[in-house]
């Protein structure tokens, strides 16, 4: 909960707006750098899950890579600081122009999809009279057991390269002049909470190095992807992931070659907690079983709720009344624009002001201006 003084000030602001606690924000950087750097991990910051100019800034000078997902990412991350050498660009659908974007800047490797997409990267690096170093994006075929729109390591989905392929993979690499491979890459979902499912991801990539190595293939480098979650319930309990314990099974439980460079892809876990969407009760309706809170922001702000039915803790920051319970909803023109649904908040009336909690992921970034909204603005603890 910000402090009275913080909440005076946020009280003064147009809403609705996102609100990041910059102090919050750093000392989760520091913690997951911190634990990282105790096995030599690499950490490469998720840009999807927000590419705030100010966030990016604070991140990139914390010492993290960056992970990308598109040129403009690229783009973005060089401009705000992260060494080109450590980026690592996914994705299923790179086009020739991002390639291209992603050659001249110099990057660390592309995280590739399938062998199309190899002989693409060939072809073109190839025309450039450069070498591309790669990563093949391996499905280990791991449940990560979360939401089925954030799970990507099974078998059969858009993203990566199953174990039937590896044979004809690995001939085509080794038949290309301007591609290198130096890395293995996995990421099988997001918003994990059961660490039991990084154990098996372990074992699992365990089994596919040594696939590998009958191959012939030992790489100096692995990336293991991200998907650490986050406590959407409790968020000031647990405002920092237990980092210690995420890379420790990885120590624990991954074989590496001697020399080989472990990376991860962490976004959610580094900016989630710092961000909250700032928005004022516009009216609250009365109905025979329920009772609405109607809020400026919309699900054109905060999409995950109606994307994902996520749930994001919601706090009355400016009524000390005591809790009731609400369906707390927004203004757009679609059943689907709610925030939640049997919400126990303080009691609400008309110029409330709620945080809708643990917004600082996929929160600003995935914003739009549907129904012809202004997109949110920014605010920051440390400027406010």
């Amino acid at each position: 909960m910000p402090s009275k003084a913080i909440i005076e000030k946020l009280k003064k602001i147009q809403t609705p707006f996102y609100f990041y606690d910059i102090e919050l924000l750093k000392k989760t950087a520091q913690t997951a750098i911190n634990e990282a750097e105790k096995f030599g991990y690499t950490i490469h910051y998720a840009l999807k899950a927000n590419s705030n100019h100010k966030i990016l800034k604070i991140l990139s000078a914390a010492g993290f890579g960056a992970d990308c997902v598109s040129a403009n990412e690229i783009v973005r991350a060089t401009e705000c600081g992260f060494n080109p050498k450590h980026i690592a660009y996914a994705g299923v659908g790179k086009t020739d122009k991002e390639i291209n974007t992603a050659l001249d800047s110099g990057i660390f490797t592309f995280n590739c999809e399938s062998l199309p997409e190899i002989e693409n990267i060939n072809s073109i690096a190839a025309k450039k009279s450069k070498i591309a170093d790669i990563a093949i994006r391996i499905n280990p075929n791991v449940d990560a057991h979360t939401h089925e729109y954030v799970t990507t390591g099974l078998e059969e989905n858009k993203f990566g390269i199953s174990e039937w392929q590896f044979n004809e993979v690995v001939e085509k690499i080794k038949s290309l002049d301007s591609v290198k491979l130096i890395s293995l890459h996995f990421h099988i979902g997001s918003q994990i909470t059961d660490m039991k499912v990084f154990e098996t991801l372990c074992a699992r990539v365990n089994e596919i190095q040594k696939i590998f190595e009958t191959l012939g293939i030992k790489l100096p480098h692995l990336n293991v992807g991200g998907g650490l979650g986050i406590d959407y319930k409790n968020p000031d309990a647990n405002s920092i992931i237990d980092f210690k314990s995420y890379f420790e099974i990885f120590n624990k439980n991954l074989n590496l070659y001697d020399g080989q460079k472990l990376h991860f892809e962490l976004g959610r876990s580094i900016v989630a907690q710092c961000g909250s969407l700032i928005t004022q009760v516009t009216y609250v309706k009365n109905g025979r079983q329920k009772n609405f809170v109607i809020t400026d922001g919309g699900m054109n702000d905060l999409i995950r709720p109606a994307l994902y039915r996520a749930y994001h803790k919601i706090k009355n920051l400016t009524s000390s009344k005591p809790e009731k319970i609400y369906d707390i909803v927004g203004p757009i023109c679609e059943s689907s624009d709610c925030f939640a649904k049997n919400e126990m908040i303080n009691e609400t009336q008309r110029g409330d002001i709620l945080a809708i909690c643990s917004a600082g992921a996929y929160g600003e970034v995935m914003a739009s201006q549907y129904n012809l909204r202004e997109l949110p603005k920014a605010y920051y603890s440390d400027e406010i």
